[in-house]
């Protein structure tokens, strides 16, 4: 060997040295509370003035990013309840964490996007399950100084984990939900989204009510095109425009569902909770027998904290986004508890603590998977919606949530430790 190709080598050597130290990083998290009234069980992001920066939207409200501390309303914020039975003090919002009694938002969900094509972000709410469906035009003022006008596209949006989202394929999104006793979606004239929007349903009229839990749609059987996913079947969309039904058993209704190649063989799994107000996470295995598919089921988070490898045992999944967390090209689970879902005594572990997860997916070497979870934040929690999105621009997804304790984000960071270090954060097996 040279002495050139000796230098190279340890130039080489000391390269890889550093990229492997560099490997040890632990992921941080700063909770940012935007306010401690409960006015939706939902957020959203979206850069409402339009200078440059995301801003976060729960309720009748939206928050200035970076720092989130101008506060604009966008519709009239007018609910309030009376705090203790003498003082009587008026509290604004609906009735959460500030008060004592369980009560319901008249706002479930919140998204965003540009409805009229002006280069402004504008907002899409869902209301209280069986209520409607209205988007809020963006006035194009970056002072937030006036609110917007309400666009009310479809009365009916039915099931406690509707979606928003592109389940036809052409591009654009629909509202994806049951309605009428039907599952389906509703899709606008996207030449004039202010008008009512059409109801396409997917499903026949079986009798699917507004509190119907657990649906999603993705591609199972891998032919291009969006299959729905409901908690006991998923429907196969055909090239004629038919949906096909297929008889599964996804549990009794949890959350968001998504179909997604889990363990790495080519077919899409299905992921989602297994019962919103009981406990359960789960991915389903999709198994083939030629043009037959079945899912076998393989619970990860249960009941007890044995169900668990890390012993992590929490209730009320009631939400959950599917995002790449930490940049390794797998998707991660972010799901936690709703908080006070039907208040403080009635549902499983209902004084449990507000926790907030990621669980990153591992594919091993003998072609299992592992969930490792990543404790989030303990006194948040989830609502029906939340959301992984990067709301400060640095590449890492945050988590952003509405809920009866307020509005939420936790900022995502990380940072740089020794072996040692890292060792340390990392969830133990239990023993």
């Amino acid at each position: 060997m040279t002495s050139n190709s000796i230098a190279l080598a340890g130039v080489l050597s000391a390269s890889l040295l550093s990229t492997f130290a560099a490997e040890y990083t632990v992921h941080t998290w700063k909770k940012i509370q935007l306010s401690d009234q409960f006015w939706s069980e939902g957020a959203a992001i979206g850069d409402f003035n339009k200078d440059g920066k995301m801003d976060v939207v729960s309720g009748p409200y939206w928050w200035a990013g970076p720092d989130f501390k101008a506060r604009h309303e966008f519709y009239p914020a007018v609910k309030s309840f009376k705090l203790g039975k003498i003082s009587q003090i008026p509290v604004p919002g609906f009735e959460g964490a500030l008060g004592a009694n369980n009560t319901y938002s008249d706002n479930f969900f919140a998204f965003t996007h540009d409805f009229n094509k002006d280069g402004w972000d504008d907002i899409l709410i869902y209301g209280f399950p069986g209520l409607d469906a209205s988007w809020y035009e963006n006035p194009k003022n970056a002072a937030g100084a006036e609110h917007w006008k309400r666009h009310k596209v479809y009365g009916n949006v039915d099931n406690e984990s509707p979606q928003w989202g592109d389940i036809t394929g052409d591009g654009k999104p629909e509202i994806v939900s049951n309605s009428g006793g039907t599952f389906g979606y509703a899709e606008p004239d996207w030449s004039d989204t202010t008008k009512p929007w059409t109801w396409r349903a997917v499903t026949p009229k079986v009798g699917y009510q507004r509190f119907t839990h657990g649906m999603g749609f993705g591609d199972v059987n891998g032919d291009g095109k969006a299959d729905m996913l409901e908690a006991k079947a998923w429907w196969e969309q055909t090239a004629s425009g038919e949906w096909t039904k297929h008889a599964a058993n996804f549990g009794s209704g949890g959350a968001q569902m998504y179909a997604y190649d889990v363990n790495g063989d080519g077919l899409n799994d299905v992921i989602t909770s297994i019962e919103a107000h009981g406990y359960g996470l789960a991915w389903f295995e999709q198994k083939r027998e030629g043009d037959k598919i079945s899912f076998t089921e393989n619970r990860f988070v249960g009941k007890t904290a044995k169900e668990n490898k890390y012993g992590v045992v929490f209730s009320q999944l009631h939400a959950i986004d599917l995002v790449d967390m930490d940049g390794d090209g797998l998707k991660d689970i972010v799901t936690g508890k709703r908080f006070w879902a039907h208040g403080a005594h009635v549902d499983a572990d209902a004084a449990g603590a507000a926790v907030v997860y990621w669980f990153k997916l591992v594919r091993n070497a003998d072609k299992t998977v592992d969930w490792i979870p990543y404790l989030i934040d303990n006194d948040s929690g989830v609502g029906t919606q939340v959301l992984a999105s990067d709301v400060n621009g640095d590449g890492l997804p945050d988590v952003i949530v509405g809920n009866k304790k307020g509005t939420f984000v936790n900022v995502h960071g990380t940072k740089k430790v020794s072996k040692e270090e890292w060792e340390k954060a990392q969830p133990k097996v239990a023993k």
